[in-house]
C-alpha cells in the first residue's frame, strides 16, 4: 500500500510527541535531581546513577526499533511507550517521598521508576524518529529532524518554566501535584499529535524487507563504514555535550542559594539557549556554506569551541560567586550546545532515512536505534562521571568551588577535544546526510 509522505503539518504534529517526551525527561532528570541533591542532601551519585542506568536501559533501542520495522504501524508503539515513561515519572515521584521517609524501598522503587523511564524514551522515540524517516520525503527529512528536535526543546523550555513557578514554595505534596500535571498533560500531548497522522492503512513497504533475525539486521547496519564512523562520533560528541547536565542545578543551588524554582528556570534559560542555537544553525547555515562537508564540521567546531568557554566561564563563576553573571553564561553555553548538536542531529536523522541505496536499507528503525543507544550510553556515561566527580571532588578537597572548577574544566578538555576530532574527521558526516542536511 502507498501512502503519500507527511507534509508539514504531520512533521509539526509529530513533533508534539517529542516535547512530550522532553516535557517528562526534564522532570525525572532534572527537578528530582536538584531535589534529591538539594532538599533531601542525598549523594549526587544517586540521582546521576539513576539517570545513568536509565540511559543504560535504553540500549533496547535497537529491538525496539527493529520490532517497529517488522510491524505495519508504527504509532502503537510510540503510544505505548508514552504510557510507560508517563507511569515511570509517577513513580519516581512516589521514590522521593520515601527517601524523604527514609524507608529502603525508595531505592527499590527508584530503580523500577528509572527503567520504565528508559524503556518509555527507548520505545516511543525510536519509533517516532524511524516513522519520520520512513514518512517524510527525502528532501525533508533533515529539516523534519531540525523541527522535531527543537520542539523537544520548547517541551523542555516551556514545563521548566511552568514547573519552576508551581513548585515553590517546595513540599513534596507540591512536587506530587505538579509532576502528575506533566506527566498527564505529556501523554495526552503526545496523543494528540500521533493520532491519525500514520493513516489507518499499512505503512509503505521498505525497499528491502526486514529480517526477522534481529542479529542479522544488526550486523548489516554495523559492516557499514560510515555508519560505524557516525556511531563512534556520535558516542565521543555526545559525551561531551551531557556532563553539566546534572551538575548545573546542583551547582546554582550550592553556591549561588538558588531555590528549586529558581534552578529550575536557569535549566529553562540553558534550553532557550540551546533552542535559539538550533534555530541559527537551521535559518543561517545554508546561506554561509553549511551544505559543504567544510562548512558543517565549522558550525560543529565553532559549538565545541563555544561550549569549552562558557565552560571556563563556569569556573570562572565557581571563584567568584554571587557576582557572577550565571544567567547569561548559562544562556551562553545553552546557546553553543545548540550550534554544535543541530549539525550532529540533522545527519543522524538524513543517514537513517537514506539508507535505500545500502544493503541495510529498510532498517530505519534499527539505525536509529543503534544511534540512539550510542547517544544514551554517551549521555548514561557523561553524566555519571560529572555527578561522581562533583561527590569525589568535595570528598577530596572539602571545597565545593574547586570541585565545581575542576568538573567544569575536565568538560572544557572534552569539548576541545571533540571539536579537534569534528575538525579532523569528514568522513562523520556522509554523502547522503550532507546531501539532504539543511545545516
Amino acid at each position: 500500500m502507498t501512502v503519500a509522505p507527511l507534509g508539514w503539518l504531520g512533521i509539526v504534529r509529530l513533533g508534539l510527541v517529542q516535547s512530550a517526551i522532553g516535557a517528562i525527561v526534564m522532570l525525572a532528570t532534572s527537578l528530582l535531581n536538584r531535589v534529591m541533591v538539594v532538599e533531601y542532601a542525598l549523594p549526587a551519585a544517586l540521582p546521576a546513577g539513576l539517570v545513568a542506568w536509565h540511559y543504560a536501559v535504553q540500549l533496547s533501542r535497537p529491538i525496539w526499533g527493529h520490532g517497529s520495522d517488522r510491524g505495519q504501524r508504527r504509532t502503537p508503539w510510540i503510544v505505548l511507550g508514552m504510557a510507560i515513561l508517563a507511569l515511570g515519572a509517577m513513580l519516581a515521584i512516589e521514590a522521593v517521598r520515601l527517601f524523604a521517609a527514609h524507608s529502603p524501598w525508595g531505592y527499590a522503587l527508584a530503580i523500577l521508576a528509572f527503567t520504565m523511564i528508559g524503556a518509555g524514551v527507548g520505545a516511543a522515540g525510536t519509533s517516532l524518529l524511524a516513522l519520520l524517516a520512513t514518512r517524510v520525503a527525502p528532501e525533508r527529512r533533515a529539516a523534519a529532524a531540525s523541527i522535531t528536535w527543537i520542539m523537544m526543546i520548547a517541551g523542555i523550555v516551556v514545563t521548566a518554566g511552568v514547573a519552576g513557578a508551581l513548585i515553590d514554595p517546595f513540599s513534596l505534596p507540591r512536587l506530587a501535584t505538579v509532576g502528575a500535571g506533566v506527566a498527564g498533560g505529556a501523554f495526552l500531548l503526545a496523543l494528540v499529535g500521533v493520532w491519525g497522522v500514520e493513516g489507518a492503512g499499512a505503512a509503505p513497504a521498505p525497499a528491502v524487507a526486514p529480517p526477522t533475525d534481529f542479529a542479522t539486521a544488526l550486523r548489516e547496519i554495523w559492516s557499514d563504514g560510515e555508519a560505524r564512523r557516525f556511531t563512534l562520533f556520535v558516542f565521543l560528541s555526545m559525551c561531551a555535550y551531557s556532563m553539566q547536565d546534572l551538575i548545573l542545578e546542583p551547582f546554582a543551588g550550592l553556591l549561588f542559594d538558588f531555590t528549586p524554582g529558581q534552578s529550575t528556570k536557569l535549566s529553562s534559560v540553558q534550553h532557550a539557549g540551546v533552542l535559539a542555537g538550533m534555530i541559527l544553525v537551521g535559518a543561517g547555515a545554508s546561506a554561509f556554506g553549511g551544505r559543504s562537508p567544510a562548512g558543517l564540521r565549522r558550525w560543529i567546531v565553532g559549538g565545541c569551541i563555544g561550549s569549552a568557554l562558557a565552560l571556563l566561564g563556569l569556573c570562572m563563576a565557581a571563584q567568584v560567586g554571587l557576582g557572577w553573571p550565571l544567567a547569561a553564561n548559562i544562556a551562553l553555553l545553552g546557546f553553543a550546545n545548540g550550534v554544535f548538536a543541530v549539525a550532529a542531529i540533522s545527519t543522524m536523522m538524513a543517514l537513517a532515512g537514506g539508507g535505500e541505496a545500502s544493503p541495510s536499507g529498510g532498517r530505519e528503525g534499527v539505525r536509529m536505534g543503534v544511534w540512539g543507544a550510542a547517544q544514551a550510553i554517551a549521555f548514561g556515561l557523561g553524566g555519571l562521571v560529572g555527578a561522581v566527580g562533583v561527590d569525589a571532588g568535595r570528598a577530596l578537597t572539602g571545597s565545593v568551588p574547586q570541585t565545581f572548577t575542576l568538573v567544569f574544566a575536565v568538560e572544557a578538555l572534552l569539548f576541545l577535544g571533540a571539536a579537534s576530532l569534528a575538525g579532523r574527521a569528514p568522513s562523520c558526516s556522509t554523502r547522503g546526510a550532507l546531501a539532504g542536511s539543511p545545516a
